[in-house]
């Protein structure tokens, strides 16, 4: 599928510039497939202590009991996913929510239930649905999964975005965030391979923010995503990872 995919965190939302949805109309006019993965952690934070339930994280990742998971729909579904459509409709670009009930489009496995709650990882995308999906209108996708019996999973946005790229082989894949790249020095480096991360994360260049991100960038890459870029802006080349050019 020539298909790229952007993950947008929740707090960049509302910072989107014109930039932005200039690239995704010029993309959509070469013919390419767009699918936008949108987070919401904080939104799901701000929520959770408004009403009083408690955030809890376990090696970065939030643990999800059913009051959380139910939040997490409530915001992603309810709020940023709306938000996102909004912006795009404002732009004049023609744009649909999705979720994973939606012809089963994801489904996925739990992590680790009893470490985590209810927190997957995708296993599998309704390839077909999905494309003509995205023949006519820039897809915008929450990351929740649904189990083979239908239980609702909350998936880190990032790794959504990678695992749904890597299983559809995209051709690209960006990684949205609030840094222009991976920095060393103040200063961005353009292109990474695989390989030069241990030593990134030994000299600590990539930290514990960073490295989820990463992580999931290596697996995209490996299983055959031609590029990830880590950037704050689609126009900004940022960081760009891939595979070896003898790979």
């Amino acid at each position: 599928m020539n298909l790229i995919i952007v993950k947008i965190g929740g707090n960049a939302i509302s910072k989107l510039n014109s930039d932005f949805f200039e690239q995704l109309r010029q993309w959509r006019q070469a013919g390419k497939k767009v699918l936008l993965i949108h987070g919401g952690g904080p939104q799901i934070s701000k929520l959770s202590a408004q009403l009083n339930v408690p955030t809890h994280k376990e090696n970065g990742i939030r643990v999800t009991d059913q009051e959380t998971l139910a939040l997490t729909k409530m915001v992603l579904l309810g709020n940023t996913q709306p938000a996102l459509l909004l912006r795009l409709a404002q732009e004049g670009l023609a744009a649909i929510g999705l979720n994973a009930s939606d012809q089963q489009l994801l489904t996925g496995t739990y992590v680790d239930q009893a470490a985590y709650g209810a927190v997957g990882s995708i296993t599998g995308v309704n390839e077909l649905a999905l494309s003509k999906i995205l023949n006519g209108q820039v897809g915008v996708l929450a990351p929740l999964a649904l189990t083979r019996d239908g239980k609702w999973l909350n998936v880190n946005a990032d790794t959504a975005a990678a695992d749904v790229a890597r299983l559809l082989k995209a051709s690209q894949l960006y990684l949205l965030t609030d840094v222009p790249g991976v920095l060393k020095d103040g200063k961005v480096i353009s292109a990474m391979i695989p390989q030069d991360l241990p030593q990134l994360i030994e000299d600590k260049v990539i930290t514990d923010g960073m490295q989820p991100k990463l992580s999931a960038a290596v697996r995209a890459v490996h299983a055959g995503v031609q590029a990830v870029r880590i950037t704050d802006q689609l126009t900004h080349p940022g960081t760009t990872l891939k595979m070896e050019a003898n790979d």
